[in-house]
């Protein structure tokens, strides 16, 4: 049996040091917000330049909101390592017309079908899950997880008002892939804490290894 192991993404790094705190505490991923409306963007080059002090096999992660194919294209030639987040409204043609791995964020509500998601985008390496409020993004908020269907196939990636005090539990009853976060272990919008990236991330694995310990 392989043992348990949830992937952990920290978004809307705007700073060196945020990005050095979250790969010391063990993210497998960093996120740049390409948004200009979101007050945790940055732009490409900016993104660029802290995904230069990434370690290996932590992988930059560019949030996108229903931008051009030329820009999403450009993120590749920028950080050609990164992985694509696509966060408007984009179909599955928009999202592979940029020839790059993603991510299709799915903004979660009653009457939202997961599994035409799943079917539609079938290429995608993952579907993240997401509060839907107003705009794009998902404000900080947790959205009702009884609306992920039991069996999806794609993996999972949770999202939405997650925080040291709350992941273990997604973690445990959800069993995602992978988790985002991005208010939850902020002093400020787009200002991280590193205290709270590693709270995060231990809870992650707490979740991790009581799964393992049940299973054994």
């Amino acid at each position: 049996m392989i043992p348990a192991r949830t992937r952990i993404k920290i978004c809307g790094l705007t700073r060196e040091q945020d990005v050095a705190a979250a790969a010391e505490a063990g993210a497998d991923a960093v996120g740049f917000v390409l948004y200009a409306k979101s007050p945790r963007a940055v732009t490409l080059e900016r993104a660029a330049a802290l995904a230069r002090g990434l370690p290996p096999y932590v992988t930059p992660v560019c949030l996108l909101v229903n931008a051009t194919e030329e820009a999403a294209r450009a993120v590749g030639e920028a950080l050609p390592q990164a992985v694509l987040q696509f966060h408007g409204d984009e179909t599955p043609e928009q999202c592979r017309a940029a020839g790059r791995p993603y991510l299709r964020a799915v903004r979660m509500a009653e009457g939202v079908d997961l599994l035409d998601f799943a079917a539609r985008f079938t290429d995608a390496q993952g579907l993240l899950l997401d509060a839907f409020v107003d705009g794009y993004g998902g404000g900080g908020k947790v959205f009702d997880w009884s609306l992920i269907p039991p069996h999806v196939p794609l993996p999972v990636v949770l999202s939405g008002g997650l925080s040291p005090a709350n992941v273990t539990d997604g973690v445990l009853r959800l069993r995602p892939s992978a988790v985002d976060v991005s208010s939850g272990v902020e002093a400020g919008k787009g200002v991280k804490d590193a205290g709270l990236i590693r709270r995060f991330c231990e809870a992650v694995r707490e979740a991790d290894a009581r799964i393992n310990d049940a299973g054994a």
